[in-house]
């Protein structure tokens, strides 16, 4: 007797096929919850690859600008090296002339092309650089927007951008 059901419980379970509804509910909610927690993340992964991105492009731009002054200036940042403050300001238009720039340099976070822009040494030292970019067509208006961008002195020399 005993063995007949034996027998007939591991038929039952052989026979059984399929995964029962608690089963189902308990993976989506398990999914749901993985995804909860990972989507933001890689949201925040996402947008700081594209600003450390903007930021190595303008630390290429700096480089190019050391290569600039280097070659066509012979290595002087000012004419008088006993005044202390003088400043040297390169444009984007000098380094893409002398093609120490590609003219369509783009900038990596939204894909538009570096059109201007001032690379600033005060005695030697970088103290600043700022790119123009040719936006999207405002509503209404026929040409596109210039949007500036600043980098931190500091993020430009160590090509990442600082965590906050």
């Amino acid at each position: 007797m005993l063995a007949q059901a034996i027998k007939r419980r591991l038929s039952k379970e052989e026979n059984q096929k399929g995964f029962t509804l608690i089963e189902l509910l308990a993976v989506i909610v398990i999914l749901g919850i993985i995804a909860v927690i990972a989507i933001p993340m890689i949201g925040g992964i996402i947008n700081n690859t594209k600003e450390n991105a903007d930021v190595a492009t303008a630390r290429q731009v700096y480089d190019a600008t050391r290569m600039y002054i280097t070659s066509e200036l012979n290595g002087a940042f000012d004419s008088d090296t006993m005044t202390t403050g003088t400043e040297l300001k390169v444009s984007i238009a000098n380094l893409i002339a002398g093609h120490y720039l590609e003219p369509n340099l783009l900038l990596p976070s939204n894909k538009h092309t570096i059109t201007a822009g001032t690379v600033t040494f005060t005695d030697g030292v970088l103290t600043a650089l700022s790119l123009s970019t040719t936006g999207s067509t405002p509503s209404g208006g026929t040409a596109p927007a210039a949007v500036d961008h600043t980098f931190v002195v500091a993020d430009v020399l160590k090509s990442e951008k600082s965590k906050k």
